[in-house]
């Protein structure tokens, strides 16, 4: 009798199963700009959220946030970010777009290209010339409204 197999075997070369990933595969090269740390964590571009936002210590934003954003660490938001809602966090550096009050407790830094409508309370305030900012900022040395 004849037996008929779909997939031929190959005893003696079949590799043995392991909990590793595959040291073959060589991840290629990305388009995106920045790699999360261990510390951080990246919203991409494309991915959109509604609701409130909470993280540790670092978060790269390129996608869309409507809600409030709030943490004790540093926020980054990238070109392609669509922010609408508050942001509070300890630092906050924007190249994309925020519609929505801003209250950081160390540094906010406007980059160019970035649009802000919407007031910022911070101990430290950095406009590069080519940000747009339609809002009102209250500086100061002192921290900023508890988170």
């Amino acid at each position: 009798m004849n037996t008929f197999s779909l997939f031929p075997s190959h005893k003696g070369t079949e590799r043995p199963q392991t909990n590793r990933p595959d040291s073959s595969f060589v991840p290629g090269p990305s388009d995106r700009a920045f790699v999360p740390t261990q510390s951080g964590a990246l919203l991409s571009r494309g991915v959109s959220i509604k609701g409130s936002v909470k993280f540790l210590n670092g978060l790269f934003v390129d996608g869309e946030v409507e809600g409030t954003i709030d943490s004790h660490g540093t926020l980054m938001i990238g070109e392609h970010a669509r922010i609408r809602g508050e942001i509070r966090t300890k630092s906050v550096n924007v190249r994309g777009q925020v519609e929505g009050n801003i209250f950081v407790t160390e540094r906010c830094e406007l980059q160019a290209g970035s649009t802000v409508r919407g007031d910022i309370e911070a101990p430290r305030l950095m406009v590069d010339e080519n940000a747009t900012f339609c809002g009102s900022a209250k500086v100061g040395t002192g921290k900023s409204l508890p988170a």
